[in-house]
């Protein structure tokens, strides 16, 4: 089922467009030495927004301490922020329709790990 779901994802949830958006991002950001963090994070969004039917967001269990807090703080102000609500705009026109409803789950879950996405993981 989740194969289906991710096949249905890249044709028409926005999947293609979400990866290469995300990839572009990372590899802008890695070209700096300041945004390798942050592009690193980039690049996993783009792997999960490629495929992300069957997969699950979980937090990192070893301690980090205030540092992933930090990364996330800073994330959310250069640019998290934007991006998470560009997943909850796609999300709402994906819930008008019965069909759209497991888009729309799954940009909200895309949301969640674009607004926070350092202390996660996903399986």
């Amino acid at each position: 089922m989740s194969l289906l779901g991710n096949v249905l994802w890249i044709l028409l949830g926005g999947g293609l467009f979400l990866f290469f958006e995300y990839l572009f991002a990372g590899v802008l950001l890695c070209a700096t030495i300041i945004g390798i963090p942050f592009g690193v994070q980039c690049i996993k969004l783009s792997l999960l927004s490629l495929t992300p039917f069957g997969k699950e967001i979980v937090d990192i269990k070893r301690p980090t301490g205030c540092l992933s807090l930090l990364m996330n703080v800073l994330w959310i102000c250069i640019g998290g922020i934007w991006i998470a609500l560009t997943h909850l705009i796609f999300g709402l026109f994906c819930a008008i329709t019965l069909i759209g409803i497991p888009f729309a789950k799954q940009h909200l879950k895309l949301a969640s790990l674009a607004l926070t996405p350092f202390g996660k993981s996903f399986h």
